[in-house]
């Protein structure tokens, strides 16, 4: 056999290799043979696993898996995990898309709002420092890491800020504010939802003054829809959103918004960089096509539309307890965060003798399970939502559609004593129990009837 020339095998070896690329071009693929094929039965991993789902009538906090994604999320989330992609070119052609619908320079998906208030705070301390991307938090040597913060805005996601290796510079009044900038001053931090006395406007205004970016923490806050523009039209340097809350996107995912070279910073120190403080805030190609997707569906919406809806559902409930000695009904909207109707549901516990917080726990235990607002029986638990003793709060917002819940299981425990005919007393007991009924199961006569039928089973005509 003859001895084969280098240039020869190169020329067959590139043939095989091309013949091969054009079979292997050719074969089925895994996906394309299970497309074939009936799509297969969904199977319920809640039930599988133990796991009781609930009707939501709290809102979209993070422990109790945030919102439910409207179904063209769904679809576009479920097209997206078919096939791979390069997750660089996919958050940077995100980004430029977010941009631009929501009116800013630059934006970038993360992992939710607090993973946004991480590589956000990062990108302030070392935009232009390669090595201090490396470095951070340990090696803070030479970098300014003071945040200026109002007293009032310290609150649960103060770790998130920290992470980077901050150290927070406390104030309470305008003029303090103006005199806590030095030469290690490198954020301003606000806090959208909480109070104080310095306002947005001159947060900004003093921040810029001084050469010095600031963030807005609006994970909560919409709607109203134009929040989505209107912090950073405003001046504010960076904004973060939850993708999981109104938005109605996957839950781990956030909005970071703002200066393009402070997004291109935060780019840098997130994932899937390696050696960066933000390479464990993974967000995958399914949650980042799922929150453009949403930004997309929620840009559709109409804020009187969505406000009238929740309305329309809390009106609705509060006529059914109507007839409910003691109980009186009001429909509250939060200033800011959580801006949308929530029903307020207020008794006499000298009538009606079960606190709130009973109330809420006998929801979470029956069946079907339920979940009130945090603030039902104690302090109020998102900014501007009232609490108290005798207070339940029903998120509206969350309720699915057709399921509109209320009566026939709340279970009020009400002892009074009344002399009875031989003169003795008797305590008198009620019991409701909060459930879900399709709405056509609640009209006023039926509600009657079961009170009827309770007081006779009680004697009580």
């Amino acid at each position: 056999m003859r001895p084969m020339s280098r240039r020869k095998l190169l020329g067959k070896g590139a043939q095989a290799v091309l013949a091969g690329g054009v079979a292997f071009s050719g074969m089925p693929t895994l996906e394309s043979r299970a497309s074939a094929k009936s799509a297969p039965e969904a199977v319920d991993y809640y039930q599988k696993l133990g796991i009781t789902p609930f009707i939501n009538a709290a809102g979209t906090y993070t422990v109790l898996s945030a919102s439910t994604m409207p179904d063209e999320v769904q679809a576009a989330i479920a097209l997206a995990a078919r096939q791979p992609v390069n997750l660089n070119e996919l958050l940077e052609a995100s980004g430029a898309y977010l941009a631009k619908k929501l009116r800013c320079e630059a934006a970038l998906v993360t992992s939710g709002a607090a993973a946004a208030l991480v590589v956000g705070t990062a990108a302030c301390i070392n935009m232009g420092n390669e090595q201090a991307v490396l470095g951070i938090p340990t090696d803070m040597a030479g970098l300014r890491n003071e945040v200026i913060v109002q007293k009032s805005h310290r609150y649960g996601y103060d770790h998130a800020l920290r992470n980077c290796g901050i150290r927070f510079v406390e104030v309470e009044t305008l003029e303090q504010y103006e005199q806590a900038f030095t030469e290690r001053t490198v954020m301003a931090h606000f806090f959208n939802a909480g109070p104080g006395k310095i306002s947005r406007e001159d947060w900004v205004r003093v921040a810029h003054q001084h050469g010095t970016p600031c963030f807005n923490d609006a994970a909560a806050d919409v709607p109203p829809i134009s929040n989505l523009w209107n912090y950073t039209q405003m001046g504010f340097d960076l904004v973060t959103f939850s993708g999981g809350k109104g938005l109605r996107g996957p839950q781990c995912t956030g909005l970071l918004l703002g200066r393009k070279d402070l997004i291109e910073a935060a780019r840098k120190n997130n994932s899937p960089n390696s050696n960066t403080i933000g390479r464990g805030l993974k967000v995958a190609k399914e949650e980042i096509v799922g929150l453009v997707a949403a930004v997309d569906w929620f840009l559709k919406q109409d804020d009187a539309a969505m406000e009238a809806l929740c309305r329309e559902r809390a009106d609705r409930i509060a006529k059914q307890i109507s007839a409910i000695p003691t109980v009186q009904t009001q429909v509250f909207i939060p200033e800011v965060a959580n801006h949308v109707p929530h029903l307020l549901i207020t008794y006499d516990q000298n009538r009606i003798k079960i606190t709130g917080a009973e109330v809420m726990q006998k929801m979470r235990e029956g069946k079907p399970r339920i979940e009130l607002n945090p603030s039902t029986g104690g302090a109020p638990a998102s900014a501007g939502l009232p609490g108290g003793p005798n207070t339940i709060v029903v998120g509206i917002w969350m309720l699915q559609a057709g399921k509109i819940w209320w009566l026939r299981s709340v279970c009020v425990q009400s002892y009074k004593k009344r002399p009875r005919r031989s003169g003795a007393g008797k305590r008198r007991s009620l019991l409701f129990t909060l459930s879900q009924f399709p709405e056509r199961n609640l009209s006023e006569g039926n509600l009657r009837s079961m009170w009827e039928d309770y007081r006779q089973a009680r004697g009580k005509r």
